[in-house]
């Protein structure tokens, strides 16, 4: 056991130092200001969804035109996913959250103030590259000041607050837009920004320092934090101070497709298309098919939303204390499985009513939901750290092109087939069971390894 500090000598020495810090209240507090914005990453999200009743009534939208407004927030978190794991990787994580956080606070306001539908589209689209960019390289943050032993769940347990901000923006817009109207509502979205302050107090990923060749800096980092955990705990663990040395490759966007890492791009861009798919699919048009198709009323249908947001909140608690133990391949390929199975049963004795579908659908969510906070462990861990958030930004951008056309396919399945759900959750399910053949077939495990061996 030792309390010296070596100067840092390598990248690999770096991420052995970070390796034998045990989870203390330092990782705690990383882990509470990187989740705040998640949360209103996610709050801010679905706000559009739980506002489309009242908007499309506003502006008098078709099914393709509802269809579209989703989608061009979509369109906009591809390129800010793509944009955000390029910059995260060259410029600094912290840098990268707290722009994103900026952008989609300061658009989410803009929408609740304009009353130009033009305005409203390219204000929904611009706020999209924010809240793309962020969640994907905060999972790469969190995920490399995470060591290997319990790093699924506690990465896990921060990314639930994502669902719980999708939960509290239904709880909030079951109220306030009947109430308020749909304006408030985006308006609560700005909030984030106070967290700005709190961020650049943040320290940097040692890691991340350390791939760009910045050891001096990784040093002077790890340092302050190896400083507050001794606080807490005294005497450090020791540490490998030779550990085997990594493969020194220029970071490259391109090398997500090396003959080393495509067939893990292929496999975890599938599994992100194919869960986002399904997941917004349904979620962005429940409010909407429960007005329209059902004659629920608006409160009612809101209220129904909160009660699919909850299910999927618990799949997510629950995912967090099995992945570990169970691994990440079992539970993503077996969380799709499911999904699948719950969406034919919806298909084929669920759709006779709006209490029904809700039920399924509730159904449903409990494991697509489990299946995107998987997404976000895995997918930071099978890249190594000159590449991990554009590794992320990929796979988050995959969920993006499932967030656009998920809602685009089901104005154009719902037009096709004369409103029949039976078809549009058999679609559904169809998509997921693609997820899960690929995830069981060709993904890689990874619990309980380091990010170095991993990649290695």
């Amino acid at each position: 056991m030792s309390t010296s500090v070596t100067p840092a000598l390598s990248a690999e020495v770096i991420g052995a130092r970070m390796e034998r810090l045990p989870i203390s209240r330092w990782h705690i507090k990383a882990r509470v200001i990187a989740g705040a914005v998640t949360f209103f990453d996610g709050f801010d999200q679905l706000m559009i969804a739980y506002s489309m009743p009242q908007i499309a009534k506003q502006w008098h939208l078709t099914s393709s035109s509802i269809a579209w407004m989703i989608a061009v927030g979509g369109i906009g978190m591809l390129v800010g996913a793509l944009l955000g794991g390029w910059f995260a990787d060259r410029y600094g994580r912290i840098n990268v959250i707290i722009v994103s956080l900026v952008v989609y606070s300061v658009l989410s306001l803009g929408m609740g103030l304009t009353h130009s539908l033009e305005l409203f589209v390219i204000f929904r689209f611009l706020q999209g590259l924010g809240l793309g960019a962020e969640v994907p390289v905060a999972a790469s943050y969190i995920g490399e000041i995470t060591k290997a032993h319990g790093r699924g769940r506690f990465v896990l347990l921060y990314e639930t607050v994502f669902p719980i901000g999708l939960v509290c923006s239904a709880l909030v817009a079951s109220w306030m837009v009947p109430a308020h109207g749909y304006r408030w509502l985006f308006a609560l979205g700005a909030l984030p920004i106070l967290l700005v302050p709190s961020l650049f107090r943040l320290q940097e990923s040692p890691r991340w320092l350390a791939s760009r060749g910045r050891l001096d800096d990784a040093t002077r980092t790890l340092e302050k934090i190896e400083s507050e955990v001794t606080k807490q705990f005294g005497t450090l663990p020791d540490y490998d101070r030779n550990p085997p040395a990594e493969v020194t490759v220029r970071s490259s966007f391109v090398e997500l497709f090396s003959v080393r890492y495509r067939r893990r791009t292929a496999m975890v861009a599938t599994a992100w298309l194919t869960a986002y798919f399904v997941n917004y699919g349904i979620a962005s048009w429940l409010p909407v098919l429960f007005t329209r198709i059902f004659k629920v009323g608006e409160k009612t249908a809101l209220h129904y939303s909160v009660l699919t947001s909850l299910t999927g909140l618990v799949g997510c608690l629950t995912v967090a204390f099995l992945i570990d133990r169970l691994g990440r391949r079992l539970c993503i390929s077996a969380s799709l499985g499911f999904a699948a199975l719950t969406l034919f049963l919806l298909a084929g004795f669920g759709t006779g009513s709006a209490g029904q579908v809700v039920l399924w659908a509730a159904g449903t969510a409990l494991f697509i939901f489990a299946v995107n906070m998987a997404l976000y462990v895995y997918t930071a861990e099978l890249y190594p750290t000159r590449i991990r958030a554009q590794g992320c930004a990929f796979g988050g951008a995959a969920g993006r092109l499932g967030i656009i056309f998920g809602p685009l396919v089901v104005g154009w399945v719902l037009t096709a087939s004369n409103d029949s759900l039976s078809w549009l959750f058999t679609t559904f399910g169809l998509v997921a069971v693609v997820g899960c053949l690929v995830v069981a077939t060709f993904g890689i495990e990874t619990k309980e390894r380091t990010l170095e061996e991993i990649n290695r």
